[in-house]
């Protein structure tokens, strides 16, 4: 499996949009940073057929240190979870996996 990283993205972007890689890095950079301050103001970002990012709050457990054996209390926290949409549902689970 192969790491495809936001730099990589942005080339291809740029590429097949015939912009300089500059104008692609900053504009994924501004919607990356709008995702952000939306899903930290406790909004929902619903991107069709690709996704859904929403905020869910983890409850308040008892954990146990592996190595001491001993409890601490984990306290109650916000998390970001992501929904698939349907096309990106489809698309990858129809993928074939390469070494």
């Amino acid at each position: 499996m192969q790491t495809v990283t936001k730099r990589d993205i942005c080339e291809k972007i740029a590429k097949k949009t015939n912009n300089t890689h500059t104008t692609v890095k900053e504009t994924v950079q501004l919607f990356l940073d709008e995702v952000i301050t939306e899903l930290s103001q406790g909004h929902r970002i619903e991107l069709r057929d690709f996704g859904v990012f929403e905020i869910r709050q983890r409850a308040a457990r008892k954990a146990r240190n592996p190595r001491t054996g001993a409890e601490a209390f984990v306290p109650a926290k916000n998390v970001v979870v992501f929904k698939v949409g349907k096309l990106m549902r489809e698309k990858v689970g129809s993928a074939t996996m390469t070494a």
